[in-house]
């Protein structure tokens, strides 16, 4: 008896989850975040939320802020190789395309950059010898996650790529805009040496950097929305009319034109034909016009909250997210954090890639083996104003020194490690020039 009287309650409480006194409510259920996110919501708060938009491209913008180079070595030779690749990687866009699949990578999780060779091989096909160096390189097209799917896995324990995709299937229409009326949509299969995976880890199974702060975005969109509709609902509110206890409703619809049962049908059309325009007119037939507006709250402090938090999860200050609020601008601290967090990206996703993608191409042929060095500006360096502000101070500290009998007239800093603050070349280098 009390087994079946447990079993009763169990079963009311599965049919009104949430309801009962100790019950674990569902968060996401109440709040309206998705359990589970798709490559196709990811991709479209990308493309509709101004939020995930800003922190996607301004991560690319300040990562991708200069182009690597290629050397042989730790210092630039200018030797013919490194002229070359250079030449054949602007002609091509390659840092472009890159940076575009890093872009996608983002959004997506991971993203593809296929490499076309000109080798008169199908895609599908397994890359071996590619004739012609660097001119055998043909292009770079960088796809996202929902196009590039594996079709094939590696099942074979004993080979070196064992749970590794054996075949990509490239479907240009999956995620066609209604925009694109290009042309017929490719559709293909891919062999993975003819395509990059571009993914904080190198592979498939990377996370989109806009899941972690995705339901921000939602409660962003949510108090947003409720204060537009709010203020729409204040603009556009329709009159409540007050009818004095004189009024004769027969008067008044003989006046109209309509008997006493159309009165209420007349009034709606005429406010509604008034809310059309400004300069309608609005008969009220000893009525009284009055408004119901709503008072709404003030929705900043409800949207940093959200704001901040999908900040913090892209790693982004919020004023660079945002931009100037009321006059205030980013800090140097910001700035700096902001510079350090991508300086980490290049270390630790795009460096690796590159020279995976330099490997391919010495096994393709494309450029020689060699032990290549790629070369990428320091974020974190500071600008032109600040070098030359370092050398001014410098030079101070100096004559401080040398009018201080305890300095011992002598200066703290030479003449080159000053001009070197500001990166210009040591006086002896020039003499050796001129010479």
């Amino acid at each position: 008896m009390m087994q079946n009287l447990m079993n009763s309650v169990r079963r009311v409480e599965n049919l009104f989850p949430g309801w009962f006194q100790d019950a674990k409510h569902d968060h996401y259920a109440d709040y309206g975040w998705p359990k589970d996110l798709t490559f196709q919501q990811l991709y479209s708060a990308y493309h509709r939320n101004g939020l995930a938009r800003s922190a996607v491209d301004k991560t690319i913008l300040k990562t991708w802020e200069s182009s690597p180079e290629i050397w042989e070595s730790e210092k630039p030779a200018e030797s013919d190789a490194e002229s070359d690749i250079r030449q054949r990687f602007d002609d091509l866009n390659l840092w472009r395309a890159l940076a575009e699949a890093d872009r996608r990578s983002i959004v997506g999780g991971y993203a593809g950059a296929i490499l076309r060779y000109g080798d008169n091989q199908p895609f599908s096909a397994p890359v071996q010898r590619v004739p012609g160096g660097l001119d055998g390189l043909v292009e770079v097209v960088p796809v996202w996650a929902g196009q590039m799917t594996v079709s094939l896995w590696n099942t074979d324990q004993a080979s070196m790529d064992y749970g590794k995709p054996a075949m990509f299937t490239f479907n240009e229409a999956a995620i066609r805009s209604q925009y694109d009326t290009s042309g017929q949509p490719r559709m293909f299969d891919v062999h993975p040496d003819r395509v990059l995976i571009w993914s904080a880890d190198g592979t498939i199974h990377a996370r989109s950097a806009l899941e972690p702060g995705y339901n921000d975005l939602i409660d962003a969109e949510k108090i947003k929305g409720a204060g537009g509709e709010g203020f729409w609902k204040n603009a556009k509110a329709a009159p409540v009319l007050e009818m004095d206890k004189e009024a004769r409703l027969a008067d008044m619809a003989r006046s109209m034109g309509v008997s006493e049962a159309e009165i209420a049908d007349a009034m709606n059309d005429q406010v509604g034909d008034w809310q059309r325009g400004f300069d309608r007119l609005l008969m009220l037939q000893g009525m009284t016009a009055k408004t119901l507006s709503i008072t709404l709250p003030s929705p900043e402090h409800f949207f940093a909250a959200p704001i901040q938090s999908f900040a913090a999860s892209m790693m982004i200050p919020q004023k660079i997210l945002i931009g100037n609020q009321t006059g205030e601008r980013a800090s140097t601290e910001d700035q700096d954090d902001w510079a350090r967090v991508n300086m980490a990206r290049r270390s630790s996703v795009c460096l690796p890639l590159i020279r995976d993608m330099l490997r391919r191409f010495e096994a393709a042929g494309i450029i020689p083996e060699r032990d290549w060095h790629i070369e990428w500006d320091d974020l974190t360096d500071s600008g032109p104003a600040e070098k030359m502000d370092r050398a001014v101070k410098m030079s101070g500290i100096n004559a401080q020194s040398i009018s201080d009998p305890l300095g011992g007239g002598r200066g703290v800093f030479t003449a080159d490690e000053i001009r070197a603050a500001v990166d210009m070349e040591p006086l002896d280098a020039i003499e050796e020039i001129e010479e």
